[in-house]
Protein backbone atom coordinates (compact mmCIF):
# COMPACT_ATOMS: atom_id res chain seq x y z
CA UNK A 1 0.00 0.00 0.00
CA UNK A 2 1.36 3.38 -0.74
CA UNK A 3 2.18 6.16 1.43
CA UNK A 4 -0.12 8.68 1.08
CA UNK A 5 -2.92 5.60 1.09
CA UNK A 6 -1.55 4.32 4.48
CA UNK A 7 -2.31 7.67 5.83
CA UNK A 8 -5.65 8.19 4.61
CA UNK A 9 -6.42 4.68 6.01
CA UNK A 10 -5.16 5.50 9.87
CA UNK A 11 -6.72 8.90 9.41
CA UNK A 12 -10.15 8.02 8.90
CA UNK A 13 -9.90 4.64 11.54
CA UNK A 14 -8.59 6.79 14.00
CA UNK A 15 -10.97 9.68 13.75
CA UNK A 16 -13.86 7.17 13.95
CA UNK A 17 -12.53 5.34 16.96
CA UNK A 18 -11.30 8.22 19.10
CA UNK A 19 -14.95 9.60 18.26
CA UNK A 20 -15.95 6.31 20.31
CA UNK A 21 -13.76 6.75 23.01
CA UNK A 22 -15.06 10.45 23.66
CA UNK A 23 -18.21 8.86 23.38
CA UNK A 24 -17.40 6.96 27.09
CA UNK A 25 -18.03 3.86 24.23
CA UNK A 26 -14.82 2.03 25.65
CA UNK A 27 -13.78 2.91 28.69
CA UNK A 28 -15.96 1.41 31.14
CA UNK A 29 -16.51 -2.53 29.32
CA UNK A 30 -19.97 -3.95 30.32
CA UNK A 31 -20.48 -5.12 33.86
CA UNK A 32 -23.71 -7.00 34.85
CA UNK A 33 -25.04 -6.06 37.53
CA UNK A 34 -27.00 -8.80 39.65
CA UNK A 35 -30.80 -9.80 38.51
CA UNK A 36 -33.78 -11.82 40.08
CA UNK A 37 -32.84 -15.01 37.98
CA UNK A 38 -29.88 -15.85 38.40
CA UNK A 39 -28.50 -13.79 41.39
CA UNK A 40 -25.46 -12.86 39.28
CA UNK A 41 -26.62 -10.75 36.41
CA UNK A 42 -24.90 -13.68 33.98
CA UNK A 43 -27.99 -15.37 32.71
CA UNK A 44 -27.94 -15.77 29.01
CA UNK A 45 -31.31 -16.68 28.23
CA UNK A 46 -33.46 -14.61 30.53
CA UNK A 47 -31.35 -11.57 31.53
CA UNK A 48 -31.43 -9.78 27.84
CA UNK A 49 -30.55 -6.59 28.46
CA UNK A 50 -27.55 -7.63 30.21
CA UNK A 51 -26.49 -10.33 26.97
CA UNK A 52 -27.06 -7.30 24.68
CA UNK A 53 -24.55 -5.44 26.83
CA UNK A 54 -22.16 -8.14 26.60
CA UNK A 55 -22.85 -7.93 23.07
CA UNK A 56 -22.30 -4.20 22.40
CA UNK A 57 -19.07 -4.70 24.42
CA UNK A 58 -17.48 -6.95 21.61
CA UNK A 59 -18.40 -10.52 22.60
CA UNK A 60 -19.39 -12.67 19.31
CA UNK A 61 -21.38 -15.45 21.19
CA UNK A 62 -23.03 -16.54 24.78
CA UNK A 63 -24.55 -19.41 26.05
CA UNK A 64 -25.97 -20.56 29.21
CA UNK A 65 -25.14 -23.16 31.88
CA UNK A 66 -26.32 -26.23 32.41
CA UNK A 67 -27.00 -27.17 28.63
CA UNK A 68 -25.42 -27.88 25.66
CA UNK A 69 -22.75 -25.62 25.28
CA UNK A 70 -20.92 -25.11 28.96
CA UNK A 71 -17.88 -23.26 29.99
CA UNK A 72 -15.16 -25.52 30.50
CA UNK A 73 -15.55 -26.75 27.26
CA UNK A 74 -15.74 -23.87 25.24
CA UNK A 75 -13.29 -21.59 26.98
CA UNK A 76 -10.69 -24.46 25.90
CA UNK A 77 -10.99 -24.03 22.56
CA UNK A 78 -10.51 -20.40 23.00
CA UNK A 79 -7.20 -20.92 25.03
CA UNK A 80 -3.48 -20.76 23.43
CA UNK A 81 -1.65 -23.23 26.14
CA UNK A 82 1.66 -20.85 26.04
CA UNK A 83 4.78 -21.37 27.40
CA UNK A 84 7.80 -18.91 26.31
CA UNK A 85 10.30 -18.12 29.36
CA UNK A 86 13.78 -18.38 27.78
CA UNK A 87 14.64 -20.89 30.17
CA UNK A 88 11.62 -23.86 29.72
CA UNK A 89 13.08 -27.48 29.48
CA UNK A 90 11.96 -30.88 27.52
CA UNK A 91 10.36 -31.61 29.91
CA UNK A 92 8.34 -28.66 30.50
CA UNK A 93 7.35 -28.62 26.90
CA UNK A 94 6.53 -31.91 26.89
CA UNK A 95 3.89 -31.42 29.73
CA UNK A 96 2.65 -28.50 28.36
CA UNK A 97 2.02 -30.59 24.97
CA UNK A 98 0.18 -33.62 27.02
CA UNK A 99 -2.15 -30.67 28.97
CA UNK A 100 -3.36 -29.37 25.46
CA UNK A 101 -4.52 -32.96 24.48
CA UNK A 102 -5.95 -33.55 27.68
CA UNK A 103 -7.44 -30.41 27.78
CA UNK A 104 -8.45 -29.76 24.40
CA UNK A 105 -6.76 -26.40 24.25
CA UNK A 106 -6.76 -25.10 20.31
CA UNK A 107 -3.15 -24.44 20.64
CA UNK A 108 0.67 -24.51 22.05
CA UNK A 109 2.45 -21.21 21.81
CA UNK A 110 6.36 -21.94 22.25
CA UNK A 111 9.27 -20.31 20.83
CA UNK A 112 10.94 -21.64 17.96
CA UNK A 113 13.17 -24.15 19.18
CA UNK A 114 10.73 -26.56 20.26
CA UNK A 115 8.48 -26.55 17.52
CA UNK A 116 9.85 -29.57 15.89
CA UNK A 117 9.05 -31.42 18.75
CA UNK A 118 6.13 -30.30 19.41
CA UNK A 119 4.41 -31.16 16.07
CA UNK A 120 5.69 -34.64 17.11
CA UNK A 121 4.24 -35.07 20.28
CA UNK A 122 0.66 -33.03 18.95
CA UNK A 123 0.80 -34.85 15.52
CA UNK A 124 -2.50 -36.75 15.31
CA UNK A 125 -4.27 -34.19 17.57
CA UNK A 126 -6.70 -31.41 17.21
CA UNK A 127 -4.27 -29.22 19.04
CA UNK A 128 -2.32 -26.70 16.18
CA UNK A 129 1.77 -25.51 17.14
CA UNK A 130 2.05 -21.51 17.18
CA UNK A 131 5.37 -19.84 17.25
CA UNK A 132 6.36 -16.75 17.90
CA UNK A 133 8.07 -14.86 15.36
CA UNK A 134 10.47 -11.57 15.97
CA UNK A 135 9.68 -12.37 19.94
CA UNK A 136 9.57 -10.33 22.37
CA UNK A 137 11.06 -7.52 20.79
CA UNK A 138 9.79 -6.78 17.43
CA UNK A 139 13.16 -5.39 16.52
CA UNK A 140 14.46 -7.82 13.98
CA UNK A 141 14.48 -6.97 10.44
CA UNK A 142 11.91 -7.98 8.89
CA UNK A 143 14.11 -10.97 6.25
CA UNK A 144 14.62 -12.62 9.76
CA UNK A 145 11.34 -12.58 11.08
CA UNK A 146 10.23 -14.15 7.34
CA UNK A 147 12.64 -16.44 7.49
CA UNK A 148 11.61 -17.87 11.31
CA UNK A 149 8.36 -17.98 9.78
CA UNK A 150 9.07 -19.99 6.92
CA UNK A 151 11.31 -22.35 9.04
CA UNK A 152 8.66 -22.62 11.67
CA UNK A 153 6.06 -23.95 9.03
CA UNK A 154 8.71 -26.37 7.52
CA UNK A 155 9.06 -27.88 11.23
CA UNK A 156 5.30 -28.18 11.41
CA UNK A 157 3.89 -25.19 13.27
CA UNK A 158 0.50 -23.93 12.06
CA UNK A 159 -0.35 -20.78 13.30
CA UNK A 160 2.77 -17.77 13.99
CA UNK A 161 2.20 -15.46 16.52
CA UNK A 162 4.42 -11.77 15.21
CA UNK A 163 5.29 -8.84 17.27
CA UNK A 164 5.20 -5.56 15.15
CA UNK A 165 8.44 -3.21 14.66
CA UNK A 166 7.43 -1.06 17.76
CA UNK A 167 9.77 1.61 16.88
CA UNK A 168 8.92 2.08 13.65
CA UNK A 169 5.29 2.74 15.01
CA UNK A 170 6.14 5.03 16.93
CA UNK A 171 8.29 7.23 14.47
CA UNK A 172 5.72 7.06 12.44
CA UNK A 173 6.90 5.26 9.54
CA UNK A 174 3.77 3.03 8.88
CA UNK A 175 4.78 1.80 5.81
CA UNK A 176 7.73 -0.39 7.38
CA UNK A 177 5.45 -1.46 10.17
CA UNK A 178 2.49 -2.88 7.01
CA UNK A 179 5.51 -4.03 4.94
CA UNK A 180 7.14 -6.05 7.89
CA UNK A 181 3.51 -7.49 8.71
CA UNK A 182 2.31 -8.35 5.04
CA UNK A 183 5.68 -9.97 4.49
CA UNK A 184 5.23 -12.57 7.50
CA UNK A 185 1.52 -12.79 6.73
CA UNK A 186 2.11 -14.13 3.34
CA UNK A 187 4.98 -16.08 4.04
CA UNK A 188 2.44 -17.78 6.47
CA UNK A 189 -0.41 -18.05 4.15
CA UNK A 190 2.12 -19.31 1.75
CA UNK A 191 2.66 -22.85 4.56
CA UNK A 192 -1.24 -22.57 4.85
CA UNK A 193 -0.80 -20.93 8.23
CA UNK A 194 -2.75 -18.25 9.64
CA UNK A 195 -0.76 -15.39 11.60
CA UNK A 196 -1.27 -13.05 14.76
CA UNK A 197 -0.05 -9.71 14.95
CA UNK A 198 1.23 -8.80 18.56
CA UNK A 199 0.72 -5.15 19.03
CA UNK A 200 2.19 -4.79 22.48
CA UNK A 201 -0.41 -2.40 23.62
CA UNK A 202 0.91 -1.44 26.89
CA UNK A 203 3.99 0.43 25.19
CA UNK A 204 1.28 2.43 23.22
CA UNK A 205 -1.13 5.60 23.14
CA UNK A 206 -4.40 4.71 22.36
CA UNK A 207 -3.97 6.44 19.07
CA UNK A 208 -1.14 4.17 18.12
CA UNK A 209 -3.17 0.84 19.43
CA UNK A 210 -5.21 1.71 16.54
CA UNK A 211 -3.22 2.71 14.06
CA UNK A 212 -1.66 -0.77 14.27
CA UNK A 213 -4.49 -2.76 14.45
CA UNK A 214 -5.35 -1.04 11.27
CA UNK A 215 -2.21 -1.98 9.75
CA UNK A 216 -2.11 -5.42 10.29
CA UNK A 217 -5.53 -5.51 9.20
CA UNK A 218 -4.88 -4.02 6.34
CA UNK A 219 -1.77 -6.00 6.11
CA UNK A 220 -3.59 -9.18 5.56
CA UNK A 221 -3.60 -10.96 9.73
CA UNK A 222 -6.06 -13.06 10.95
CA UNK A 223 -5.52 -11.77 14.55
CA UNK A 224 -4.56 -8.70 16.17
CA UNK A 225 -2.91 -9.79 19.87
CA UNK A 226 -2.43 -7.45 23.34
CA UNK A 227 0.65 -8.29 24.53
CA UNK A 228 3.89 -10.90 24.21
CA UNK A 229 3.80 -11.02 28.09
CA UNK A 230 7.28 -9.79 28.22
CA UNK A 231 6.43 -5.78 28.80
CA UNK A 232 5.07 -3.47 30.53
CA UNK A 233 1.94 -4.62 30.96
CA UNK A 234 -0.47 -7.24 29.49
CA UNK A 235 -4.01 -7.46 28.49
CA UNK A 236 -7.07 -5.23 29.55
CA UNK A 237 -10.48 -4.87 28.85
CA UNK A 238 -10.38 -1.30 27.71
CA UNK A 239 -7.54 -2.79 24.86
CA UNK A 240 -9.38 -5.71 23.87
CA UNK A 241 -12.81 -3.54 23.44
CA UNK A 242 -10.43 -0.62 21.63
CA UNK A 243 -8.67 -3.42 19.49
CA UNK A 244 -12.07 -4.87 18.04
CA UNK A 245 -13.65 -1.84 18.03
CA UNK A 246 -11.12 -1.24 15.46
CA UNK A 247 -11.42 -4.50 13.34
CA UNK A 248 -14.73 -5.00 13.49
CA UNK A 249 -15.93 -8.46 12.89
CA UNK A 250 -13.55 -9.20 10.28
CA UNK A 251 -10.37 -10.81 11.88
CA UNK A 252 -9.69 -12.03 15.54
CA UNK A 253 -8.41 -10.45 18.47
CA UNK A 254 -6.57 -12.19 20.83
CA UNK A 255 -5.66 -11.50 24.61
CA UNK A 256 -2.54 -12.47 26.18
CA UNK A 257 -0.63 -11.65 29.28
CA UNK A 258 -1.49 -11.56 32.78
CA UNK A 259 -4.50 -13.89 32.77
CA UNK A 260 -4.49 -15.95 35.40
CA UNK A 261 -8.34 -17.08 35.97
CA UNK A 262 -11.32 -17.85 34.84
CA UNK A 263 -12.88 -14.13 35.53
CA UNK A 264 -9.97 -12.63 34.01
CA UNK A 265 -10.58 -14.37 30.37
CA UNK A 266 -14.19 -14.19 30.96
CA UNK A 267 -13.98 -10.53 31.06
CA UNK A 268 -11.66 -10.25 27.70
CA UNK A 269 -13.54 -12.57 25.96
CA UNK A 270 -16.74 -10.28 27.12
CA UNK A 271 -14.33 -7.22 25.68
CA UNK A 272 -14.18 -8.72 22.48
CA UNK A 273 -11.46 -11.60 22.73
CA UNK A 274 -11.54 -14.62 20.61
CA UNK A 275 -8.68 -16.31 21.98
CA UNK A 276 -6.77 -16.39 25.07
CA UNK A 277 -3.17 -17.11 25.48
CA UNK A 278 -2.72 -17.62 28.82
CA UNK A 279 -0.05 -20.32 30.98
CA UNK A 280 -2.36 -20.65 33.44
CA UNK A 281 -4.91 -22.46 31.14
CA UNK A 282 -5.39 -25.81 32.93
CA UNK A 283 -6.70 -23.29 36.50
CA UNK A 284 -8.65 -21.44 34.12
CA UNK A 285 -9.91 -24.62 33.51
CA UNK A 286 -10.41 -25.66 36.75
CA UNK A 287 -12.10 -22.30 38.00
CA UNK A 288 -14.87 -22.98 35.26
CA UNK A 289 -16.20 -26.47 36.17
CA UNK A 290 -16.49 -24.36 39.57
CA UNK A 291 -18.47 -22.08 37.73
CA UNK A 292 -20.63 -25.01 36.08
CA UNK A 293 -21.08 -26.53 39.18
CA UNK A 294 -23.23 -23.27 40.25
CA UNK A 295 -24.95 -22.93 37.15
CA UNK A 296 -23.29 -19.47 36.19
CA UNK A 297 -22.17 -18.44 32.72
CA UNK A 298 -21.30 -20.34 29.19
CA UNK A 299 -19.33 -19.64 26.25
CA UNK A 300 -20.61 -21.09 22.68
CA UNK A 301 -17.19 -21.04 20.38
CA UNK A 302 -16.67 -17.79 18.59
CA UNK A 303 -16.59 -18.17 15.04
CA UNK A 304 -12.48 -18.64 13.81
CA UNK A 305 -11.33 -17.06 11.02
CA UNK A 306 -10.87 -19.88 8.17
CA UNK A 307 -7.84 -22.14 8.55
CA UNK A 308 -5.89 -22.47 5.53
CA UNK A 309 -4.83 -25.77 4.14
CA UNK A 310 -0.75 -25.88 3.28
CA UNK A 311 1.31 -28.23 1.44
CA UNK A 312 3.13 -31.04 3.93
CA UNK A 313 6.69 -31.78 3.51
CA UNK A 314 7.43 -35.49 4.19
CA UNK A 315 8.46 -35.13 7.51
CA UNK A 316 4.93 -33.70 8.60
CA UNK A 317 6.13 -29.81 8.46
CA UNK A 318 5.19 -27.01 5.72
CA UNK A 319 7.17 -27.52 2.26
CA UNK A 320 7.79 -24.50 0.08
Amino acid sequence: MADPEIERLVEEVTRGVMRALEGDALSNPAVPDRCDYCGDGLCAQRCSSEVQRIIQAGAERVAACPGANCVPEEIAKLIDHTLLKPEATQAEIEKLCSEAKQYGFAAVVINPAWVSLAYRLLRGSPVVVCCVVGFPLGASSTQAKVFETRKALREGAQEIDMVINIGALKSKDYACVEDDIRAVCQAAHEGGALCKVIIEAALLSDEEKIIACSLAKSAGAEYVKTSTGFGPGGATEYDVALMRAVVGSDIGVKAAGGIKNFEQALALVKAGATRIGASAGVKILQEAKAWRARGRFGLERPAAPPRRAGPRSATGGRSY
